[in-house]
């Protein structure tokens, strides 16, 4: 999770930027940088490792200017060099930027055949040379800017400065958080309050879509259809906490919509765009491994099974998955040449440890899928596979499980590959519409109000069902899971084909049933399903896309629809996810409920 600051001052700002980014360091970084205006021309200070060492760099090349930038970066397309590191610039232009560029490549081939000359393979110096390629044509420079800026694929959040025009900063969001700043004849920018707290409490929360120029005194936004927008300023206490909820009401909610931009990081870990491939953690090999074992609990099993699935799909091999409470406990008969996957936000879940264990005395290779590298079980691992997720505050998991699947399916395509199941292209096309699930994770956000009008409804419930077949029958659980942990509803996942045998005697009026039904090879028969609870009289509430949807309602009357993106069918979990939590989030909220913190539930289980 990359940090931005920005200030606009009275003084020289280096300073204060660099306090910014002390404030940011808590998301993860590997590298840093500023860049100010000076003396007409841009000039910028960058440096590899902690802030200590920029500040050794700016003690040895003193940065004045009273407009500026800055970024903590976590190495995304391009290793942690200086060359890599933010502000990447042009003679004309300096931005930093986080997420993912989808379509990077793309414009780089298309500027390069024009005569802009790159430094380096990252996503964000493509930001910087298409801003000067419209100044060159002549375009103002907001108009350049926000001409580059629709232009963009993906999930970003953008600060770019100008060289002729040195008393504005000007910004961009799309899924990736955004904050201004307002003081007294100055103005900052940060990637959250929290950033910003040592030098205001007055916070405006950029909305997906919005751009817009900062200036001294003021700024200035307008919406994605250029059309000038005023959001709401905050009084911001986050001087008072580690992390500030972001002008959310709660963390959890904070946490869902951060899903566009730690997806994208947690994809830059693995996935190389330029090459259209996958970038496999050192010493994973899955080309001689006779079986993969997956274990772990709650929300990081369910993204196990659905990782079960990947790696049968795209890798013909074989996976045992259980949970980890149940795995130590039995008589595993380990194979040769098998590998053990622990999956554990924390990394000290006490069962999944003492699972590890078993499998690592039994002569398993063993990996661990961590949010903490530094934990005991990432420590205790053969190979550790990090996910970029951050600090996650709300105990029910929301962006930790997305990017354990991001990090999951990423893994399970270079096992194909390296398995011989994948050629090239297949991964090519796999990568692809990966790195797309941080775009659809924002178009999911999107609809965050029609999901929350279904949640008064959906509250007053005593009993829910959740119903998916293929990737989305464990999502199904997780949904179940979400609602059960934040609302205290009793719910339950099932797969769809199990409704004839059980679950459909519990059908009436009364029993919400939510179907997870992407348009896929199975959707015609989770339909079916469908049809055969709303005969019964049930009402149906069905996540699909628009296509799934309009076919679906020609069988009869939904009591509710949630429109999810058109994408790769097996990696739609990633992106249904959000709704499957928004639904979960907004009941919670409609019941009163404390979504943070809710009753009997710790956010890691340390003890058996």
């Amino acid at each position: 999770m990359c940090g931005i600051i920005g200030v606009i001052g009275k003084s020289e700002v280096a300073g204060s930027i660099l306090e910014g980014l002390t404030r940011l360091e808590y998301r993860g970084y590997d590298s840093a940088g500023i860049a100010t205006f000076l003396d007409g021309r841009i000039e910028r200070r960058r440096a590899v490792g902690k802030l200590s060492a920029l500040r050794d760099v700016l003690a040895g090349q003193p940065l004045g200017g009273l407009v500026g930038i800055g970024h903590t970066r976590w190495a995304t397309h391009g290793a942690p060099t200086v060359t890599n590191a933010h502000p990447h610039a042009t003679p004309e232009v300096a931005v930093v930027h986080n997420g993912i560029i989808e379509n990077f490549a793309d414009l780089r081939d298309e500027l390069t055949k024009v005569g802009q000359v790159f430094e380096t393979e990252t996503d964000t110096e493509t930001i910087a040379h298409l801003v000067s390629h419209y100044l060159a044509k002549g375009r103002p420079p907001e108009e350049a800017f926000v001409e580059a800026v629709n232009r963009l694929e993906g999930a970003f959040a953008i600060a770019v400065l100008i060289r002729d025009h040195p008393g504005k900063v000007y910004i961009a969001r799309m899924g990736s958080p955004l904050a201004v700043g307002r003081g007294d004849g100055e103005m900052f920018l940060g990637s959250d309050a929290y950033a910003l707290a040592p030098f205001t409490n007055l916070v405006t929360y950029l909305q997906d879509g919005d751009r817009g120029v900062m200036w001294q005194d003021g700024f200035e936004l307008t919406d994605a259809q250029g059309t000038p927008v005023q959001r709401t300023e905050q009084i911001s206490d986050a001087a008072a906490a580690m992390v500030d909820k972001g002008g959310h009401r709660h963390f959890m909610a904070k946490e869902i919509h951060e899903q566009p931009e730690v997806v994208g990081h947690t994809l830059s870990a693995y996935v190389d765009p330029v090459r259209r491939e996958i970038r496999m953690p050192e010493g994973l090999d899955f080309s001689a491994v006779s079986r993969l074992t997956i274990s772990a609990c709650g929300t990081a099993y369910y993204s196990g099974l659905i990782a079960k699935y990947w790696f049968e799909q795209w890798a013909n091999l074989s996976v045992e998955i259980d949970i980890a409470s149940e795995l130590r406990y039995r008589h595993v008969p380990y194979p040769e040449k098998g590998m053990a996957l622990y999956i554990s936000q924390s990394g000290e879940t006490a069962d999944t440890l003492a699972a590890l264990r078993d499998a690592k005395g039994a002569g398993q290779t063993i990996a661990a899928l961590v949010n903490v590298p530094e934990s005991t079980i990432a420590r205790e691992a053969d190979i550790c596979l990090p996910t970029h997720a951050g600090p996650e505050i709300g105990v029910a998991s929301t962006k930790a499980f997305t990017c354990q699947l991001a990090a999951l399916a990423a893994i399970a395509i270079g096992a194909g590959r390296q398995r011989g199941v994948l050629d090239a292209a297949r991964e090519g096309a796999l990568v692809d519409a990966l790195l797309e699930t941080p775009r659809h994770i924002s178009e999911a956000l999107a609809r965050a109000g029609e999901v929350e009008q279904l949640c008064n409804d959906l509250s007053r419930a005593r009993d829910v069902l959740y119903l998916g077949r293929g990737v989305s029958f464990p999502l199904a659980m997780e949904g179940a899971l979400k609602l059960k942990e934040i609302s205290y509803i009793h719910a339950e996942g099932y797969a769809a084909g199990e409704l004839k045998h059980g679950p459909i005697a519990l059908i009436d009026e009364n029993v919400p049933v939510i179907v997870v039904a992407p348009k896929d090879a199975l959707f015609e028969k989770t339909i079916s399903n469908m049809q055969e609870v709303m005969a019964r009289g049930g009402k149906c509430l069905l996540i699909s896309s628009s296509d799934g949807i309009a076919e679906a309602v020609r069988g009869g009357t939904l009591w509710g629809q949630v429109q999810a993106p058109v994408m790769e069918p097996l990696l739609t979990p990633i992106v249904y996810a959000v709704p499957v939590q928004l639904l979960a989030y907004y009941t919670a909220v409609a019941k009163g409920t404390d979504v943070d913190q809710p009753r009997n539930l710790a956010k890691s289980v340390t003890v058996e």
